[in-house]
């Protein structure tokens, strides 16, 4: 059940979210070294409950969208936070899909046997318990909790105050599906507490929680990352840019810049850059002032852009390094391949980055040299992401280059250690 924070003391939240700690702890040692074909039955449970449930958990939405309408969430916000039955069942088939998605856990990494005949195995294992703290999308419960668990991982859920009748809806529903098929206690869990100093205690919890994951906006990554102990794998915002080259396809550059600008411009990986190379831009920016007209999207641009769009507005410093997550975009001519490179990695985010051309040596040199999680040749930005990655659902994407970096699937949830066989091998 939820709790009102205002109904228990801070000491009382505090002994609520260690006793979870702690339980989380426990049972990921349980499932550490649990079968392939244990975890997958508890996850295949999980699926057939999901659209089992769809009424109630529909219903505990509906309570979700009535406040959030009545607090005055945007029109995107509460898109993000709906719950339809088309989404329960694409919840339920990416459960289903990580079932066919190889065990990560316990994997032999590399085997190295020395002279003096000791063997070192390299071994995967999972992480232990992740905090997971997250806004707005409600399937994110679903997602997150199924990819921790085939890891092998204990996870504690804190979803936004926005949500929680259909987090926990969608948690009880999980939890109990799972443990209807032995999943130990502990395994998934939803802080119930709404309050913020939840989440300062949460990440405080180092003597539990291994990992922090924060996925919502750059305000609330940077409060996690500030307040935490525990290691924090993130990303603060996707500067996202497309560099229109000299030999580039312009047709192509336009319908990648439609999807990648249009299609959902409220999501990390969609664009919020062009450059476009001063050789070709008078032709492209007619081309692309007509597109944007049409989708109604606002350009941004420097003087040059400006000089050949009469309807663009111009660029201050700060919109070189700005996500707007809406129908607007930054552009700006550039004299260069290599210009444009040096642009993309003062003001870029380190999250996706793509060149449109057709020649092979730019294309080459620009995925070499562009400091970023994911560089795209000739393809939309918007591929950035688990699921298109072939990763299953995502655990989120990461700008950090320790232990993980871009979409983070099955495979990132885990660590190693190294295991050594011998046969009374003493050291001299």
């Amino acid at each position: 059940m939820t709790t009102n924070a205002n109904s228990v003391s801070a000491d009382e939240m505090k002994a609520r979210l260690l006793e979870m700690g702690e339980c989380a702890r426990n049972a990921s040692r349980k499932i550490a070294n649990a079968s392939p074909e244990l975890k997958n039955s508890w996850l295949a449970a999980m699926a057939d409950a999901l659209e089992k449930d769809a009424e109630k958990l529909i219903a505990a939405n509906e309570t979700d969208m009535k406040n959030g309408a009545a607090k005055g969430l945007s029109a995107a916000m509460l898109d993000r936070l709906k719950l339809d039955s088309k989404r329960i069942r694409a919840m339920a088939d990416g459960l289903r899909h990580v079932v066919t998605l190889p065990d990560p856990a316990g994997e032999i990494l590399s085997t190295t046997t020395r002279p003096n005949g000791i063997r070192i195995d390299k071994v995967s294992v999972p992480l232990g318990v992740i905090g997971f703290i997250y806004e707005s999308r409600p399937n994110v419960t679903v997602d997150a909790a199924g990819l921790c668990l085939k890891a092998g991982n204990a996870v504690i859920l804190r979803g936004g105050s926005e949500a929680i009748h259909s987090n926990q809806a969608l948690a009880d529903c999980i939890i109990a599906a799972g443990k209807s098929k032995g999943m130990p206690d502990g395994v998934i869990q939803l802080v119930p507490f709404t309050d913020h100093a939840a989440v300062s205690i949460l990440l405080k919890m180092d003597q539990y929680i291994n990992l922090v994951i924060p996925r919502g906006g750059e305000r609330l990554i940077r409060a996690v990352v500030e307040q935490s102990t525990i290691p924090v794998i993130k990303h603060y915002k996707g500067v996202c840019h497309l560099y229109v080259d000299a030999d580039a396809d312009l047709e192509m550059a336009l319908n990648i810049l439609r999807n990648g600008k249009c299609q959902r411009p409220g999501v990390c990986n969609a664009l919020e850059k062009v450059l476009i190379h001063e050789k070709i831009a008078p032709e492209f920016v007619l081309l692309l002032g007509g597109m944007f007209k049409k989708e109604g999207v606002q350009v941004i641009g420097d003087s040059a852009y400006c000089k050949l769009d009469n309807t663009a507005v111009p660029a201050a410093e700060e919109d070189w390094s700005k996500e707007y997550l809406d129908l607007i975009i930054s552009a700006k001519i550039v004299p260069s391949l290599e210009a444009a490179v040096d642009h993309i990695n003062r003001y870029g985010s380190g999250h996706s980055d793509a060149i449109i051309t057709k020649n092979e040596s730019n294309a080459r040199y620009f995925l070499d040299n562009v400091d970023s999680a994911t560089v795209y040749w000739n393809a939309s930005t918007r591929f950035t992401d688990g699921g298109e990655f072939g990763m299953g659902a995502e655990i989120g994407i990461s700008t950090d280059k320790l232990h993980a970096r871009g979409p983070m699937g099955l495979r990132e949830l885990t660590s190693y250690k190294y295991k050594i066989y011998g046969d009374g091998q003493i050291r001299s």
